[in-house]
């Protein structure tokens, strides 16, 4: 959709790894020396270290549809699945597995090639300084997404350049960590202090909000650094006290030209209120490619399908309203196919009144026939099987040219992620102090539908008073309220297992789904089938904390040994 976007397709055309490509003679070989020749070849090259973000195995369409859809919030619902990470039930030759892993190592290696010959354009050096912050950085936050995935990994540094050294043995987890808090903290002093009007690049505050991330993964469950509390503490600070985010409290009434006057209105509210809200808009921007990096600080940022490359994603096609249109539909190629559904747990998490307009839009309130459009109210009373609905294809406006990819963009960091995570350290270092729960009202209220969200507002507060009379009770409520207002955007996995948390939450999910209704609007098996996930991840006991490493990897590096597999696997 930006400017970055286009040399990812570009970039990607000549440093995408492809089978064919390594067993082919290349026609012409280009020196490094010769390729990092000035700034434009520095910034073409960076723009290839960012293309594994966009890639289907992570934030297209993998990570948040099939490898970590399972959880207490979300499954992937279809019942003739029985196999897959979705469902716990896979092994180390699982495909999307290695996809993933060799995914992020190709990011790796990319960074690696642009750490190493960063010096060699003659160019501004402060501009050099700033690409060489996002590279480091990226490089931290691959590392980031394997080492909670896979525990103990590879820890690559230099650009693999010959096939005779390829092998290496797996680094401690901790020692990875190590590595990454390195990373991103020589990146968050030499990354760009500016706001950028796009959200695809890195800069300071959102270093700083993922480095929180990491912090808080690091004091919990397995590596148990409590003092990594005081550090998320201080990092997501920093990007509260930097002033340049805030939750948007705006929303659009006025429907543009040519579309109905409801075009924003809400179907089938639980409290009968119909209108648009700011909560919404978040990503109603999302999807009609409307940038607002206070809220929306970094995300996987995609493009439609055209100029003979694809960098769109499965957003609102997987994971939304289940929509598969007939040719005589006049919507007829905006298919969704509706593959995560939420859960009971997920629908009794919001305030049973609708008070909490975050319920209405992140599950879906109504089902839309194939053939003629009509959407179909269903019952408030439905609490299985409803759709995610967070990302709506309704609301695009740069259509992709096929019914499967889209240009709608994905969150990987959000402000209100980083206020939920300063209530979490903040409590865990002080207890739930005014500070701490000042940061959860920011969010409930906007939540709650009000736009001054530094304002009491005693319909979402009293919720949060009441939790803070406890240390452990303000963690279970922060807990809850990361669920409400960040589910289907892929971190409630991670977040469950540094909890320690996951196999008695996927037990009782499991049981809960097992237990729903067998007939209604939504059913057609979809809730027993839900609870699959849940009772083979707890069947699978401690083994399902980690993905195995891939089968490829062992059979290819010789320093990792079948015997030195992830417990269980």
């Amino acid at each position: 959709m930006k400017k970055i976007y286009i040399l990812l397709g570009l970039v990607a055309l000549g440093t995408t790894s492809c089978e064919n490509y390594l067993d082919t003679e290349p026609i012409q070989k280009i020196a490094i020396e010769q390729y990092y020749t000035d700034e434009k070849g520095l910034t073409d090259a960076l723009a290839g270290v960012y293309d594994p973000l966009g890639s289907e195995k992570l934030y297209a369409n993998q990570l948040w549809n099939q490898l970590e859809s399972g959880t207490d919030e979300s499954y992937y619902a279809r019942a003739a699945t029985i196999t897959g990470p979705m469902v716990y039930n896979f092994d180390a030759s699982t495909v999307l597995i290695s996809d993933y892993w060799a995914n992020l190592y190709d990011g790796i290696n990319r960074a690696n090639d642009m750490i190493a010959n960063i010096n060699l354009p003659k160019m501004d050096e402060e501009k050099r300084q700033q690409i060489l912050g996002e590279a480091l950085f990226l490089r931290g936050y691959y590392y980031f997404m394997l080492v909670t995935r896979f525990g103990d990994v590879p820890l690559r540094l230099t650009p693999t350049t010959n096939p005779n050294n390829v092998s290496m043995a797996r680094t401690a987890a901790n020692e990875v960590y190590a590595q990454i808090l390195k990373d991103m903290t020589d990146a968050e002093a030499k990354v760009s202090a500016t706001r950028p009007a796009y959200s695809s690049r890195v800069y300071k505050t959102v270093v700083q909000g993922v480095l929180a991330r990491v912090c808080l993964q690091m004091a919990g469950y397995p590596l148990n650094d409590v003092s990594k509390y005081n550090d998320a503490l201080a990092w997501s600070k920093k990007v509260i006290d930097s002033g340049q985010h805030s939750l948007n409290v705006a929303f659009q009434t006025t429907p543009p030209a040519g579309k109905p006057a409801n075009y924003y209105d809400v179907i089938n509210p639980s409290n009968g209120i119909t209108s648009n809200n700011a909560y919404r808009q978040v990503f109603i921007n999302e999807a009609a490619d409307s940038y607002d990096t206070k809220e929306l600080m970094w995300e996987a940022d995609f493009k439609a399908r055209g100029g003979g490359y694809n960098e769109g994603g499965r957003v609102g096609n997987n994971n939304g309203i289940i929509f598969q249109p007939t040719s005589s539909n006049p919507l007829f190629g905006q298919y969704c196919w509706g593959f995560i559904k939420g859960t009971g747990k997920l629908f009794r998490a919001y305030d049973a009144t609708g008070a909490d307009l975050r319920r209405d839009w992140n599950l879906t309130t109504y089902t839309i026939n194939n053939t003629t459009a009509v959407k179909t109210n269903l019952a408030k009373t439905v609490q299985y099987g409803r759709d995610c609905a967070k990302w709506r294809r309704e609301y695009e406006i740069n259509l992709s040219g096929d019914q499967n990819y889209t240009a709608i963009n994905f969150p990987i960091l959000r402000y209100s992620d980083v206020l939920l995570m300063y209530a979490e350290a903040e409590n865990q270092v002080n207890g739930p102090t005014a500070a701490a729960q000042a940061a959860v009202n920011q969010v409930r209220r906007r939540g709650y539908g009000r736009t001054d969200v530094s304002a009491p507002y005693a319909i979402s507060d009293v919720a949060t008073i009441t939790a803070a009379s406890s240390k452990a009770g303000f963690q279970q409520f922060i807990e809850d309220e990361r669920m409400r207002e960040l589910c289907f955007e892929g971190l409630r996995k991670m977040d469950l297992i540094r909890w320690n948390k996951f196999l008695p939450t996927m037990k009782a999910v499991s049981d809960d789904m097992a237990a729903a209704p067998t007939s209604g609007p939504l059913t057609s098996g979809n809730q027993q089938y839900g609870a699959l996930g849940g009772k083979n991840a707890f069947a699978g006991g401690n083994k399902f904390l980690l993905f195995p490493i891939p089968s490829l990897e062992i059979a290819s590096n010789t320093l990792i040994p079948k015997e030195s597999q992830n417990p269980g696997w």
